[in-house]
């Protein structure tokens, strides 16, 4: 008997592993893998969501346009250059499905965010994989690798995982290098936690440049990761082309309430985002002082690269009921949580360091300030 027949890129593609759950022989758990805004909905935005709650037998607005005109107005655009998205990663999945010609390639820096390969893989793209300099995307050495074949470029600013920051001149520069017709397309999920001096979403780019797009989210500063909503800011004609790739209805009615909720309590929220950058400056002082060789952070939060060490001090902190982000054989990722959360995770460090204190035990690791 035969078996139904799908595309041979399955055969080798690994399937996403979300972050898991741990605690430790006392009862703890710290869920500092994902990256998830540790605060609670503020009143509003729960009352939003209840009230939206009432109409779900209704599909919601397909264009979401009362989302689309606040967006809009939050960064000082025109509505016909921003798309809507369930999540930064549809419009993502979006953009590569726009350019997935036979013999397309997408580009990007490696290690950046891990979804990339997989992505391009599922829309038939050849990705290309540039390495890292100083923990930070080499914009020169990726500017020389574009190609006939190269389609898009993407740019995680700051990266996941390193969370370093590209300058926006640096970004500029990169983007006048890259012919018009290729699109670059800036992954700024977590620029709301930037505080590096003179730092510039990269939006700017998007007034003067036909081929460059931006990225954002609301699951992370705006804490709505369980309802995915994200947007892109770009060329009217780029938003135009992806607006006919949006999955119908895909952004609901819950969704666009709570987005709508979130901006009008942006002060609040940002707020929390200060509490969260606050304590990233104290684990990553904390660290610091021990000896880990941390690049200064500017999302929310933290690299180590330690090597093959990744895996054990990745299953230690499990011991101790904290859940973190392991990339074997190359370092692991620890959100910004709750003060509560960080002090498990730096007694976690703590213990790991008072047994393998020497430097070699969590790896080299390069620190740049930008």
């Amino acid at each position: 008997m035969g078996k139904p027949r799908f595309r041979s890129i399955f055969d080798g593609l690994p399937a996403y592993e979300p972050s898991r759950a741990v605690r430790s022989a006392a009862g703890d758990s710290h869920l500092l893998a994902a990256n998830e805004s540790p605060h609670e909905p503020l009143t509003d935005i729960v009352a939003a969501i209840t009230e939206a709650a009432r109409t779900i037998n209704r599909y919601p607005d397909f264009g979401g346009t009362e989302l689309t005109a606040r967006i809009a107005r939050a960064h000082g655009v025109t509505e016909d250059r921003v798309a809507l998205g369930a999540g930064s990663v549809a419009l993502l999945q979006m953009l590569l499905q726009a350019v997935a010609d036979a013999g397309a390639e997408v580009m990007y820096a490696w290690r950046s965010f891990e979804l990339y390969p997989v992505l391009a893989d599922l829309a038939g793209v050849r990705g290309v994989r540039v390495p890292l300099v100083d923990e930070r995307p080499d914009l020169n050495a990726m500017a020389d690798r574009v190609g006939e074949n190269t389609r898009l470029i993407l740019v995680c600013n700051p990266n996941n995982p390193t969370g370093t920051l590209l300058g926006h001149d640096d970004l500029r520069a990169f983007a006048d290098r890259v012919p018009a017709d290729r699109l670059i397309a800036v992954d700024e999920a977590y620029f709301e936690y930037v505080r590096h001096p003179g730092a510039r979403s990269a939006i700017a780019l998007t007034a003067d440049r036909p081929n460059v797009v931006v990225l954002r989210t609301f699951s992370k500063a705006y804490g709505l990761a369980g309802l995915r909503v994200g947007y892109l800011v770009g060329p009217p004609d780029v938003v135009a082309l992806l607006r006919k790739a949006y999955l119908p209805y895909s952004v609901s009615a819950v969704a666009q309430a709570a987005a709508l909720a979130a901006l009008a309590r942006q002060k609040e929220l940002f707020s929390q985002v200060d509490e969260v950058v606050a304590e990233r400056a104290r684990v990553h002082g904390e660290l610091a002082a021990a000896g880990w060789a941390v690049p200064r952070s500017e999302s929310n939060f933290l690299w180590l690269r330690m090597g093959a060490a990744a895996g054990k001090f990745g299953d230690r902190c499990g011991d101790a009921g904290v859940a973190v982000r392991v990339f074997p054989g190359e370092g692991l990722r620890v959100s910004i949580g709750s003060p509560a959360d960080n002090d498990a995770f730096l007694a976690a460090a703590a213990a790991w360091r008072a047994k393998s204190p020497s430097p070699e035990a969590d790896g080299p690791a390069r620190v740049s300030n930008c």
